[in-house]
């Protein structure tokens, strides 16, 4: 399958350039093309999981080819395992490669996780210890990446169940080490902030205060699920199944206050909506970006968040 993709000629040539900037997006569900064609006024750009498009060919790409016609899109990877111990798999990054060539989306993202060991592959982002060992690991691997694909990849930092004790780095600092080494920049997800500080009972503002925001490129907002552990504290499930709750939105609009109207990502994929849905939460997420287009402080810290 993987010679028939690359044999085939990509489209890439024929799509027109749509801006990207301090614009709001939302996830692309095949079950709402027609909604969206029909939509006078979307307004916003998509994203689509690139493992979705790995086939050749079909009605995915059909879809894919005409929504990119009109929109800007942002590819986002979510089964590479740049933080797992095996190689990258070179058959999956040429396939994601390949989508990068032929679609040239506006954005490209991965996630700092794993989720392959040996031959088995599960269906989680798995977090990872912050060692130096794997420090070394993940930049070889996002090396790797881009040059495949010949730019920058955004990092998405991770939500998370639980911690290792041999970790040495802070989350922030770790993410900001891989920046440093490689290039790549960054995809602040809010609600992975927010579910990952409620479930180890750390301050997300406080990571926010730490976390390298001058290198973030797009943002992503979901939903979140929740529920209790066996001691009765909170658990939250980044279940991507419901509309962004309010701390997540007090959350960015603190982001955008200092940082500007970064590109950002409503992400809806279990109890899909309809279109409808959908497209209220990115207008409410467009309707901050558009409030802080002029205002915002430009710097690595503000008040209200270090």
């Amino acid at each position: 399958m993987t010679s028939d993709l690359k044999s085939r000629p990509h489209d890439g040539a024929l799509f027109p350039e749509h801006p990207v900037a301090g614009l709001a997006g939302a996830s692309f569900k095949p079950q709402h093309l027609a909604a969206i064609l029909d939509d006078p006024s979307p307004g916003v750009f998509f994203e689509v999981h690139a493992e979705n498009y790995m086939g050749a060919g079909g009605p995915p790409h059909a879809a894919l080819t005409r929504i990119r016609r009109d929109h800007a899109l942002s590819l986002h990877g979510v089964c590479m395992s740049i933080g797992g111990q095996n190689p990258i798999d070179r058959d999956h990054l040429d396939r994601f490669a390949f989508l990068v060539a032929r679609y040239q989306p506006a954005l490209v993202s991965e996630h700092l996780a794993w989720s392959t060991h040996g031959d088995i592959y599960y269906n989680d982002l798995l977090p990872l210890p912050y060692t130096a060992a794997t420090l070394a690991r993940v930049c070889e691997h996002i090396d790797q990446v881009q040059e495949a694909i010949s730019r920058p990849i955004m990092l998405e930092n991770p939500s998370t169940y639980v911690l290792f004790e041999e970790s040495e780095y802070a989350e922030t600092d770790f993410i900001a080490e891989i920046v440093r080494r490689t290039g790549c920049a960054l995809l602040l997800d809010v609600n992975n902030v927010f579910v990952s500080a409620t479930n180890h009972g750390f301050s997300a503002t406080d990571y926010l205060g730490a976390y390298p925001l001058e290198h973030v490129r797009e943002i992503h907002l979901a939903g979140h699920d929740r529920q209790e552990d066996d001691e009765g504290s909170p658990l939250l499930i980044d279940s991507h199944d419901r509309p962004v709750a309010d701390p997540v939105w007090a959350l960015y609009d603190m982001v955008i206050r200092q940082c500007g109207p970064i590109p950002t990502l409503v992400e809806w994929d279990a109890d899909i909506p309809d279109w409808p849905v959908l497209k209220a939460e990115a207008a409410a997420a467009q309707a901050i970006l558009d409030h802080h287009a002029h205002n915002f402080m430009i710097g690595k810290r503000h008040a209200a968040i270090s």
